[in-house]
């Protein structure tokens, strides 16, 4: 038997909740971390610190990922140099991260 368009509708709605849920909790995790570690004190453009981050998840799923290069729209520089500094020096800089 299929469902109704009215159920899928309704299961739809309450699975983009729990996502909504789960990224938020995601979100937290991961900003806490990135807090402790400093990186709330760069002064740096968020597609800098997308790539950087780019970098490490690729670090952490056991590849050599290379970033997207990408460029902010209000800034000339590309960001796959620069991300590759931070993302080393925050390695660096803090040892103490779980």
């Amino acid at each position: 038997m299929k469902k109704p368009s009215s159920k899928i509708r309704e299961e739809i709605a309450r699975l983009q909740d729990q996502l909504k849920q789960a990224e938020t909790r995601e979100a937290e995790r991961i900003g806490r971390i990135a807090l402790r570690a400093g990186i709330g004190d760069i002064d740096t453009d968020e597609a800098t610190l997308q790539v950087a981050f780019e970098d490490i998840a690729g670090q952490f799923r056991g590849g050599k990922r290379q970033a997207t290069v990408k460029k902010n729209p209000g800034d000339a520089r590309a960001t796959s140099e620069t991300s590759a500094a931070l993302a080393s020096g925050a390695a660096a800089g803090n040892g103490s991260e779980a």
